[in-house]
């Protein structure tokens, strides 16, 4: 023992209670005993040391500067040590040689001699407020240097436990070793000398009820493969960004009057290893996705969501990594790869969000520290029972600010071109899927979700504000106001809103066999009574190709011509319409099956004729849809569609004219939607001239029977229907038709 250190001192001796609590795991403030204080006794003065270390057979002390060397004394036998150092009234550097009971030495880093608060009392100011939105820089796991000594620093908000630790495979996953230190309900340590790379988990211990669970990072950025379910150390700052261009432009590639046709992809399922049915790597996917939809003529690729979830089957819309792109495709680098890729490439990238809902699992948010943090209490508001999950509670500046740091960090980190909000109508209700009783008004005794609809405004105002250029959509299936309408108008803020009603009738009329279409007419004609109350989007989303619904290809009634046509003049029909655009995978080249997640789509159909000819129907539409301004330019008011006719109900033929801001630039959509072609049909035309067909979903190509107009179509000065002229036109069964006027 070096002549600088005694036995311990009785007026030295640690409280016998402390001990006891390091000891059993349940001290709430670790930093109050343990690492290095200088303490006053009278006259007497000392720096005290002391360390839990239950695995070694003894603990010295290394002095950084001398080297000198001082043995620990034992002060329990379970391994709580202590060195007294008189007359040294500063701390100094120091480091710990452990010797293991094999006899074998070993030198480390104390964590308790470090001692700084990693968030500053300022921040944990906001964070009570709701308006900490960054903190993800501080939240989470964060690999850092503090004093010259490289290592992690942990903070976790846990007002309700009476200890939280750090747990892995660097203390062979014992709650005792790394006990956390609270600074007002955020628990925080510094551990040297942790590697990226490594496993870890909080383990909580309640003061209620004696509540105890090892718990997924809230803010972790990385995961491990399911079904393990701790988070994993990982720098996502270190990644060379490559999209400069892309993100410099993107505020005007998504303006509303630019075409967005948006691809719906989940990525465990668009392509799998073939030998194996394993998952591909997200760069791989990137390569492949990127040059795929580039090719296709698709402007954004939508992913269901990448953010970490236990069960395959949830689609990734029930999430626990709310700042974790799932491992089952790569780290966190990869996923950005993929993002700056795609970029690379000129394509978007959106991502499902899930902030109305969250699972059950004992390692997730879900009664995080012995109390429903994240969660109502009240199951009347706090589960939501047809899907088996937690609601957030969107009335606690806490939880708000947890959601909204999610967002921006997607926005941020991750260069993601926008956010796409599942389940909103759920969060907008309060007696949403429930039973009369079964649900709390509010407080003016109405259902609306008065908390959720303040968080969903912050949200689209903050996204915005702190990731310029960025589109948020709704997925909102009820007849809400001003979804897409901004918030200092009272709107909710989103630039989007998917347009469900749409899909449903479409596609309800489109299961119909044509000979019975004419009595539900009203069905295809009905959207455009609506179509410009809200920035739309025209999805054929997952949800219609499962559960029994049959792919969008069997939908159609008929035998397989028929089938094949009906999709065809589906999506001509789609193009035309008001409204952005998105297809769910597999959609594009006519998957039979219903979609699954655990499985690859059915590329091999790629080697039948019809379905090469509707891959290349789909491709040459998307593109189409491009270049002509008429189809995108005004998708949100009346002055970029007019009716020509929709008064045809027994033929089910309609007409219509899409309009650019240029006034002589138009297209006209003919659309007959029974098997029954039409020859010499009279179409009304907005102007005199002449025309050209310049898309048919009926040409030989596309797999049609080739009904078409001749190149030159002489509108004649004949009024009819809406029209001013009109012109005699071949209308192919099942068949839509583009007329542009020749300059």
């Amino acid at each position: 023992m070096s002549s600088k250190t005694k036995p311990v001192a009785q007026n030295f001796a640690p409280d016998s209670a402390e001990v006891a609590a390091i000891i059993a795991g349940h001290h709430g403030a670790p930093m109050n005993i343990l690492g290095p204080h200088v303490i006053s006794n009278g006259d007497t003065s000392a720096l005290v040391i002391r360390v839990f270390r239950p695995f070694d057979a003894a603990v010295f002390i290394r002095e950084v500067d001398s080297g000198a060397r001082h043995a620990m004394t034992s002060i329990h036998p379970t391994g709580f040590y202590q060195a007294v150092f008189e007359e040294r009234a500063e701390p100094f550097a120091y480091r710990l040689i452990v010797q293991g009971r094999d006899g074998s030495e070993h030198e480390l880093e104390d964590p308790y001699r470090f001692r700084d608060a990693f968030v500053t009392d300022y921040e944990r100011h906001l964070h009570g407020e709701g308006r900490f939105l960054r903190s993800y820089e501080k939240f989470g796991a964060h690999l850092r240097t503090v004093d010259g000594v490289g290592g992690v620093n942990f903070a976790v908000w846990a007002p309700n436990a009476e200890r939280v630790s750090v747990i892995g495979p660097f203390n062979s996953w014992d709650d005792r070793v790394h006990p956390m230190q609270s600074y007002d309900g955020i628990w925080e340590i510094f551990i040297p000398n942790l590697p990226e790379g490594m496993d870890y988990k909080y383990s909580v211990k309640s003061r209620y009820l004696n509540y105890k669970a090892d718990k997924t990072d809230p803010h972790g950025f990385y995961a491990q493969m399911r079904p393990e379910t701790g988070s994993v150390i990982w720098n996502v700052d270190k990644y060379q960004w490559g999209d400069d261009d892309w993100m410099g432009k993107r505020a005007e590639r998504q303006a509303l009057d630019q075409p967005i046709n948006i691809y719906e992809v989940h990525l465990g399922s668009w392509k799998r290893v073939p030998e194996t049915n394993g998952f591909l790597n997200y760069r791989d996917l990137a390569h492949d996705l990127a040059d795929y939809a580039k090719r296709m003529g698709y402007t954004h690729i939508e992913l269901l969501p990448i953010t970490e979830h236990p069960f395959d089957g949830s689609w990734g819309y029930q999430t626990t990594g709310y700042f974790a792109p799932t491992s089952r495709h790569g780290t966190p680098d990869d996923f950005m790869y993929f993002v700056d890729h795609c970029h690379q490439h000129n394509i978007g990238v959106i991502l499902d969000w899930v902030p109305a809902h969250f699972p059950r699992d004992a390692h997730g948010l879900g009664f995080f520290d012995g109390t429903h943090l994240y969660e109502h209490e009240d199951p009347r508001q706090g589960e939501h029972r047809d899907w088996g999950t937690k609601i957030f509670n969107f009335g606690r500046n806490e939880v708000r600010n947890f959601l909204l740091a999610s967002a921006i960090f997607w926005l941020k980190k991750y260069h993601l071109d926008g956010l796409r909000v599942d389940a909103v109508a759920s969060m907008l209700y309060l007696d949403y899927s429930r039973e009369a009783g079964d649900w709390i008004p509010n407080k003016y005794g109405g259902r609306e979700n008065l908390e959720a609809i303040e968080f969903i405004r912050i949200f689209n105002d903050v996204s915005h504000e702190y990731a310029p250029g960025i589109l948020t959509i709704a997925e909102e299936s009820t007849s809400w106001p001003m979804v897409s309408r901004p918030t200092y108008t009272g709107g909710l803020g989103f630039d989007l809103k998917w347009n469900m009603g749409w899909m449903h009738d479409t596609l309800k009329y489109f299961e119909k066999d044509p000979l019975f279409r004419r009595y539900h007419h009203n069905m295809i004609s009905f959207s455009l009574v609506y179509a410009f109350s809200e920035n739309f989007v025209l999805p054929f989303s997952h949800d219609e190709v499962v559960h029994l619904k049959k792919s969008l290809l069997d939908k159609m009634p008929g035998d397989q011509w028929r089938k094949f046509a009906g999709l065809r003049s589906l999506y001509g029909f789609m193009t035309g319409h008001p409204g952005k655009k998105l297809l769910f995978m597999g959609g594009e080249f006519g998957q039979w099956r219903e979609w699954t997640e655990a499985y690859s789509l059915d590329w091999h159909l790629l080697q039948q004729k019809m379905h090469q000819q509707l891959h290349q129907y789909v491709a040459d539409l998307n593109h189409l849809y491009l270049s002509e301004a008429a189809f995108h330019e005004i998708d949100t008011s009346w002055e970029g569609f007019a009716w020509l006719d929709l008064q045809d109900v027994d033929n089910s033929i309609l007409s219509f004219q899409r309009m650019a801001s240029d006034p002589e630039e138009f297209i006209v959509v003919v659309c007959n939607f029974t098997p029954v072609p039409h020859f010499g049909y009279r179409v009304g035309l907005p102007q005199g001239g002449r025309y050209t067909e310049i898309f048919n979903s009926d040409w030989a190509q596309y797999g049609g029977s080739n009904v078409r107009n001749p190149e030159e179509i002489h509108a004649e000065n004949i009024p009819w229907q809406s029209g001013s002229c009109s012109a005699m036109l071949n209308l192919p069964p099942l068949g839509v038709i583009y007329l542009k006027p020749q300059r």
